[in-house]
C-alpha cells in the first residue's frame, strides 16, 4: 500500500505562525487560512501571505534554500478555510489538471432566509475594469459558473448554509448569493453595508482531491470555526 512520503519535521520556531498546518508530506501542504490573510503576494503587499509564510516553512529558516512551495488554488483575502499547496512543479500540475474532480465545500452566513432551501444557481460571470465580479448574459462575455447550496440553519433574519462549488470562479460565491438578494455577511465589496461582522462569514471548510503521489483520494474537513458559532449566537 502507498503511503505519502512523510518529512521530518522542522523545528517549531519555524512553524508558520498564525497559519495551522492541516496535513504535510513530500508533495503537498495543506493549511487552515485565517480570514485577512493573503493567498499570494500583490505589488503592495509581498511579504504577508500565506504562500510567502510557508515559502520560509519549507525552507527552515534558509534563505538560500531551493524548497518552496506552488500556488495550486486561491481564497480570497477575507475568506478563510482550506488551502491546498503543492512543493513540486510536477505535483501543481497534477492537482490543476485534476481539479474538476476535486470537492470543495463552504460555510457561509448570508442575510435573509432562502426559498427554497436548496438549489443551484448558474450564470455566466464576467470581471469589470474595477475588478468587480458580475452576472452577465451574454455567454461570450463571461464564464458559465454553479453554484449549490443548502440551508443549514435558519436565525433571525439570516441563514447558514452549506456551498457547494462546482466551479471555481472569482468571488463566485459572493456574487451569486448577492445577486440572488442574499449577501454574505461582512462582504464590504458585494454586501449591504451592515456591520454586523467585522470578518467576512465565508468559511472554505472542506475539499477532497486526488494526491499526486500515490493517485487515493485525501479529504479535509476543519468543521465550523469558532468565530462563525458566536457570530449565530449574536444573530440569534
Amino acid at each position: 500500500m502507498d503511503h505519502p512520503r512523510k518529512d521530518n519535521r522542522p523545528a517549531r520556531k519555524h512553524q508558520p505562525r498564525g497559519l495551522p498546518i492541516l496535513h504535510e508530506d513530500r508533495d503537498i501542504l495543506v493549511v487552515d487560512k485565517p480570514s485577512g490573510l493573503l493567498t499570494i503576494g500583490t505589488e503592495r503587499d509581498k511579504s504577508r501571505t500565506a504562500h510567502y509564510l510557508l515559502n520560509d516553512y519549507v525552507r527552515k529558516g534558509d534563505p538560500k534554500s531551493r524548497n518552496r512551495v506552488y500556488v495550486v488554488h486561491r481564497l480570497d483575502q477575507d475568506t478563510s478555510g482550506i488551502l491546498l499547496f503543492a512543493k513540486s512543479e510536477q505535483a501543481k500540475k497534477f492537482l490543476q489538471e485534476n481539479w474538476e474532480q476535486t470537492d470543495k465545500r463552504y460555510l457561509a452566513i448570508v442575510h435573509g432566509r432562502l426559498t427554497p432551501g436548496e438549489g443551484t444557481i448558474s450564470t455566466f460571470l464576467a470581471e469589470n475594469a474595477a475588478q468587480r465580479v458580475y452576472s452577465t448574459p451574454d455567454a461570450a462575455k463571461g464564464k458559465l459558473s454553479h453554484t449549490t447550496y443548502k440551508v443549514l440553519k435558519e436565525t433571525r433574519g439570516f441563514s447558514l448554509l452549506e456551498i457547494h462549488l462546482l466551479t471555481g470562479r472569482k468571488h463566485q460565491i459572493r456574487v451569486h448569493l448577492s445577486e440572488m438578494g442574499h449577501p454574505v455577511v461582512g462582504d464590504r465589496k458585494y454586501g449591504s453595508g451592515e456591520t454586523v461582522s467585522k470578518r467576512l462569514a465565508l468559511h472554505a471548510r472542506s475539499i477532497s482531491f486526488i494526491h499526486p503521489y500515490n493517485g487515493r483520494t485525501m479529504s479535509f474537513d476543519t468543521g465550523m470555526p469558532e468565530d462563525f458559532v458566536r457570530l449565530l449566537g449574536k444573530l440569534s
